[in-house]
């Protein structure tokens, strides 16, 4: 089966068409899907959005592009969140989190971007939850705070790093996120990385409506996109599909194990 480890479902780009996507993942053969929030606002949708099917799956944070727009309240507010998510089995972890050292309104937050970052990183420790991370242009920076917070790890999403943060990453106990990035010829560092890290620390990911392969490039990404990127995967590891199915779903559900505890297909 196929997971897809990351994709904004809750967003405006699928409004005109949400149930058709739905359905068109459903064709696709994805077993499971995980939404993760991304500021307060959305706590309440990406609930929501992921109850309507047993195969959702939603995390809880406030992303880093966000932060120039939190209050230090809406921790209190995750943190309330997180309590009564915990009996949830729709609900697997805490993100989307981390640093994002490229986008300018985040540049221009950095010390709070980071402020952000570490008190939900004391939120994971407390509540023993995987997370998944956001980063961009970041790597080393989020590395030295989970040195010094250390959680159970979870999910390194859209991984874009050298050979030793990868390494780093996974000592952590993170798993590394492959998308669309991937499936252009030109990403030679990410196709590297995919040929050569083990393959017990990948997991699939699409960040639909973003991060589009390049067969759809400049076009909107979505969910179904998910089984052709698996087939880059395979052709640039040298390995089958189902070979890759059947590691990268365990790998997802070692990184969330609470993505185990919903059934996997719809009601």
């Amino acid at each position: 089966m196929w997971i897809d480890t990351h994709c904004h479902l809750d967003a405006a780009e699928f409004d005109a068409d949400r149930d058709q996507v739905i359905a068109r993942l459903t064709a696709a053969g994805i077993d499971k899907l995980v939404i993760p929030a991304v500021e307060r606002a959305n706590f309440s949708v990406v609930y929501q959005l992921a109850h309507q099917d047993t195969r959702f799956a939603y995390a809880l944070g406030i992303h880093p592009m966000y932060v120039h727009r939190a209050q230090e309240s809406d921790l209190l507010e995750l943190r309330h969140s997180l309590e009564l998510a915990l009996d949830d089995p729709h609900f697997v972890g805490i993100g989307e989190i981390g640093l994002d050292f490229f986008d300018p309104i985040a540049l221009g937050v950095a010390e709070r971007q980071e402020f952000f970052y570490v008190e939900q990183l004391k939120l994971a420790a407390e509540f023993d939850l995987p997370v998944i991370l956001h980063i961009r242009r970041s790597q080393d920076a989020l590395l030295k705070q989970l040195r010094r917070v250390r959680i159970r790890g979870g999910m390194a999403h859209a991984f874009n790093g050298s050979q030793q943060q990868a390494e780093a990453f996974i000592h952590l106990g993170f798993k590394l996120g492959f998308g669309g990035a991937m499936t252009f010829d030109r990403a030679l560092q990410i196709r590297r990385l995919a040929y050569q890290l083990p393959l017990e620390v990948l997991v699939l990911e699409t960040d639909a409506p973003d991060i589009p392969p390049a067969w759809l490039r400049p076009g909107r990404n979505e969910p179904a996109q998910l089984p052709r990127i698996a087939e880059t995967l395979a052709q640039i590891r040298g390995i089958s599909l189902p070979e890759l199915a059947a590691a990268t779903t365990r790998n997802a559900l070692q990184a969330l194990p609470r993505l185990g505890a919903a059934p996997a297909r719809p009601d």
